[in-house]
């Protein structure tokens, strides 16, 4: 297997070849060829800039590493660790080549893209696709990862989509947001589990918020002593993650305090949206704000045939969510929103009592949601003001 310095030198020969109009020698009497088992080879003056692609299918352990040199064909797919990787990075843009990788989002988050992107590669993070069809390995996703990022860095764009890569400052603002669901999670499933347990061991249910100090010590004197002991350990996390929820959605309304937002909106809908979001300002139009919903139709169209089917549910799910309930409280508090004037209709007149079927409102309420991202992105980055909109305003 020829090694990088091997294809710079013969490239670099054949160019001097050319110029002087003698035929180029055999790879194996170029003078310095380069070994496989020499360390710390480097490239002589002139040696000409190569391009370097790499498909990455990284793991905890280790990452599948697929390399292709130029156009060059690619080479059998190698593990790495994260060290072994940006140490490979750092050599070979040190020789003054241009190293392109790509790795798919996961949950490993972002550090290993900025690690490569401080060695000086072009790091893409694309969203998680179908490799194959019935084979799936390791070797065989570098590979696809790999030759998608060479047809995109030959000028097909479309082969890759990569997604925007928060700072730093941003995944912590958009964290805080994300724990306090987990918490609020935890506490849901620790009360289902004490009133499951209720119900199984007495048949009786337990009030909303049992394990608070009033309820609880109502609860005391009628449970059994074996469940009152279960109950009592399950108490302990729930309060502790109660507790944790409620600083932290205290946290999130203090960002937005003091500002004029829409009535019904929310304080704490608000500040999930920024955080999630990120920055509005990343979004160049309306198709682009209002894509990242998730809330666009699908389409099947066909020999001027067109069928518009369900929502493509691309995008961020956490934000679809707060819209969607943003959306049933602006309904009752924003009558004179300009989005709602086209969909009345179908909504009927929810002020006067006067409704669409169930399932036409579910419809309207979701492409209102849309809607609604587009008029917050308006609105974020200074394009209109909220009485454009028809927004009543209240001051947090």
């Amino acid at each position: 297997m020829k090694t990088i310095d091997q294809i710079a030198t013969k490239h670099n020969t054949e160019e001097r070849a050319e110029s002087t109009g003698a035929e180029a020698p055999l790879e194996q009497a170029v003078p310095g060829a380069a070994s496989e088992t020499q360390p710390g080879n480097q490239s002589g003056p002139g040696t000409p800039c190569l391009e370097i692609r790499l498909g990455l299918d990284v793991h905890l352990a280790f990452i599948m590493v697929a390399e292709q040199v130029g156009h060059q064909p690619s080479k059998s797919p190698r593990k790495l660790d994260v060290v072994g990787l940006v140490a490979e990075v750092k050599r070979w843009i040190a020789q003054g080549h241009q190293v392109w990788c790509v790795q798919e989002a996961c949950g490993f988050g972002f550090t290993l893209h900025r690690q490569l992107e401080a060695a000086g590669a072009h790091s893409l993070v694309i969203t998680p696709q179908p490799l194959g069809d019935r084979r799936k390995t390791d070797r065989l996703d570098a590979s696809q990862l790999l030759r998608y990022l060479s047809r995109y860095v030959d000028g097909q764009r479309d082969e890759l989509r990569p997604i925007r890569i928060p700072k730093a400052e941003e995944e912590q603002l958009r964290e805080v947001g994300r724990r306090r669901e987990f918490f609020l999670r935890q506490v849901r499933r620790l009360a289902n589990r004490g009133l499951a347990l209720r119900i199984q061991r007495e048949h009786q249910g337990l009030p909303s918020q049992w394990w608070g100090p009033r309820n609880w010590k109502r609860l005391e004197g009628q449970l059994e002593p074996s469940l009152k002991a279960i109950l009592q350990g399950m108490r302990e996390p729930l309060l502790s993650f109660q507790q944790q929820a409620t600083a932290l959605t205290e946290e999130l309304v203090g960002r937005v305090k003091g500002q004029s937002i829409p009535r019904g909106l929310g304080a704490l809908t608000l500040a999930l949206l920024d955080g999630e979001i990120c920055d509005w300002g990343r979004f160049h139009n309306r198709k682009q704000a209002g894509s990242y919903t998730g809330c666009c139709p699908g389409v099947h169209g066909s020999g001027g045939h067109w069928k518009m089917g369900n929502i493509d549910r691309h995008g961020n799910g956490r934000v679809r969510r707060q819209l969607v309930e943003a959306v049933w409280r602006l309904l009752k508090h924003q009558s004179r929103w300009h989005a709602l004037h086209r969909h009345l209709p179908r909504l009927g007149d929810p002020l006067g009592g006067r409704t669409g079927s169930k399932a036409q409102r579910k419809k309207v309420v979701v492409a209102l949601a849309r809607q609604l991202a587009i008029d917050l992105w308006r609105w974020r980055t200074g394009r209109c003001n909220l009485e454009q909109l028809g927004l009543v305003t209240i001051t947090v």
